[in-house]
């Protein structure tokens, strides 16, 4: 039997939605929320040069799950760009009281993470997994992970070899699968915290805005080791704290009193001093800078400075990309699905490319030609079953955000027109 290729199996990219920034901007046809504004905050309305960053980071992110590019970490820093949107949204709902609006961002996170445990625990309990003889997890402690497919407040339990290499799905796929979960966790931190957060970012927003670098250098280089889950709790939000708050300072118009060529400039020598990092501490996959805490923190932190500091704030994608106004609307409205399904129906296209092997018609030559493009094959067939995922389970974020659902929000009204933001 010829051996198929594999996706990649890193876990989730460290990152990794919901987002995207799970937390969304009014929906098409949603209003924004009543208030004055305050100095230096922009006009409300969806932002699309922000809708286009969040589908773009959405992109790279299924694109590196597949083909496991560790140069992908470099060019675009998706899980930094997709933290700070998140915390540019968060600071503006933050006009609002605060238990309110984290009520209401847990509320929108929960369901989809609800349907998603489901058929992710039914499937490893099916394929033998027993948390109770699990070497990692078991035990009464075991059980108490176990909640945090309900609850993100930490790391879930999974297996980590289930099945056999010649099944269906290989055996590492609830690695695959569970790994985009810790996104969900900073998010939820993140979530919570913003209220101490955006209050010290008001009265002292330098000191605010740097610590998580620091703390980086302190808990991502191994000057100070946390051991665990916890450390890896630690080191996620310091390594992204700093663009989470950078997201405040977009919002605040902080970014806009400085001059550009500053900004920039303090930003390049940051993303400099993050590859020199990354030259002398390459990780098991090279330059993957998920695997570089400090060399992540400086290059994520330089690169949204600049995307923020040249932010446009469109109303509409001008010129040729509004050809994709409906993908981008699309990919906004359903980013929560999107990236927690991403890596299960990464792998569901495994046994679909294979049943093609066994047609009668393929000769040794087609088989040679299958190998050497299989993963870009998984790459054609995955987003049909995106698209398949959204109209089956993306009615969930809507019912989650109190809204009507919908089973497929480009922003299309019926009759081939526009719904206007």
């Amino acid at each position: 039997m010829t051996q198929r290729p594999t996706a990649a199996t890193t876990p989730a990219d460290p990152a990794t939605t919901p987002s995207y920034g799970v937390p969304q901007q009014p929906a098409p046809g949603e209003q924004p929320a009543a208030g004055p504004l305050p100095p230096g905050t922009r006009k409300p309305g969806r932002d699309r040069y922000l809708d286009l960053l969040r589908s773009i980071a959405l992109v790279r992110v299924v694109v590196y799950h597949l083909f496991g590019w560790a140069w992908l970490t470099v060019v675009f820093p998706s899980m930094g760009v997709m933290f700070a949107l998140a915390g540019s949204l968060m600071a503006r709902s933050l006009k609002r009281p605060a238990l309110g609006v984290i009520r209401g961002r847990i509320r929108r996170l929960l369901p989809p993470l609800w349907a998603f445990s489901a058929v992710a625990l039914a499937l490893m309990f099916l394929g033998g997994w027993d948390l109770a003889k699990d070497p990692d997890h078991g035990g009464t402690w075991g059980l108490v992970e176990l909640l945090n497919y309900l609850i993100p407040i930490g790391a879930p339990p999974y297996p980590w070899s289930i099945g056999s290499k010649s099944g269906i799905l290989e055996n590492t796929w609830a690695v695959q699968a569970a790994g985009p979960l810790w996104y969900l966790r900073a998010y939820l931190w993140f979530v919570i915290a913003s209220p101490l957060l955006l209050w010290a970012f008001r009265r002292v927003p330098w000191a605010t805005l740097l610590a998580p670098l620091a703390l980086t250098a302190v808990v991502g280089t191994g000057l100070v080791k946390i051991p665990g889950d916890t450390g890896n709790a630690v080191t996620d939000f310091a390594v992204y704290g700093g663009c989470w708050v950078l997201g405040f300072a977009h919002h605040e118009g902080l970014l806009k009193k400085i001059p550009r060529y500053v900004s920039v400039s303090c930003a390049a020598l940051l993303m400099a001093f993050g590859i020199w990092w990354a030259s002398g501490h390459k990780g098991p996959d090279g330059w993957d800078l998920n695997d570089i805490p400090l060399a992540q923190a400086m290059w994520s932190f330089g690169f949204v400075v600049i995307l923020l500091q040249y932010s446009p704030s469109w109303q509409e994608l001008p010129g040729r990309l509004a050809k994709w106004d409906r993908l981008v609307t699309l990919s906004n409205n359903r980013a929560v699905t999107i990236y927690l399904w991403h890596n299960l129906l990464i792998m569901a296209t495994v046994p679909l490319i294979d049943r093609v092997y066994q047609l009668p018609f393929m000769t040794d030559g087609m088989t040679s030609a299958l190998d050497s493009t299989y993963n870009l094959w998984m790459f054609v067939l995955v987003w049909p079953l995106i698209g398949l995922t959204i109209l089956a389970l993306g009615w969930i974020e809507d019912v989650a955000a109190k809204r009507s659902p919908r089973l497929w929000p480009d922003g299309a009204k019926r009759g081939g027109g526009r719904r206007r933001g």
